[in-house]
């Protein structure tokens, strides 16, 4: 559905910008027009093609548009998913917060930041982020802080 208002907005677009670009070069069209010898329906033709032409160009350039808002959409949703599945997985783990560590993902590489009890803590926060699918890399910057009593 997404996709379908995606394409439709795109098109809305493109046909908006063949318009606005037809009404660019007016006139120095209708200069051109007063001096060819073709008849008012070859004009005409001619002039639509021109315009079929720029709508076109200008669809493909919100197709590729589209596109690329799809990709950073699907990167940020996966980005996403792997941020979570990291909190769930430090979560379970009994020596480790997931309230004290923050997780963050940018294009599959993985933050860690916060508080774990010992290097050993520290270590696994590490493992746990990097076995998560889609993980192309962990950045800890935890610091050792043991829990008081």
């Amino acid at each position: 559905m997404r996709s379908t208002f995606i394409r439709s907005s795109a098109m809305v677009l493109a046909l908006t910008a063949a318009t606005l670009l037809g009404a660019c070069g007016r006139d120095q069209d209708r200069d051109e027009l007063r001096s060819d010898s073709r008849g008012a329906g070859q004009k005409a033709d001619a002039a639509l093609g021109a315009t079929a032409n720029k709508a076109n160009e200008a669809a493909a350039g919100m197709r590729q548009g589209a596109g690329n808002a799809a990709d950073v959409i699907g990167s940020k949703a996966k980005d996403m998913a792997i941020t979570a599945e990291v909190k769930t997985r430090l979560a379970r783990d009994s020596q480790l917060s997931a309230l004290a560590i923050n997780v963050d993902t940018n294009e599959g590489r993985v933050v860690l930041r916060g508080t774990a009890p010992d290097t050993a803590a520290r270590t696994q926060a590490t493992e746990l982020a990097r076995s998560v699918d889609g993980v192309q890399g962990v950045d800890n910057v935890l610091t050792v802080q043991a829990r008081s009593n």
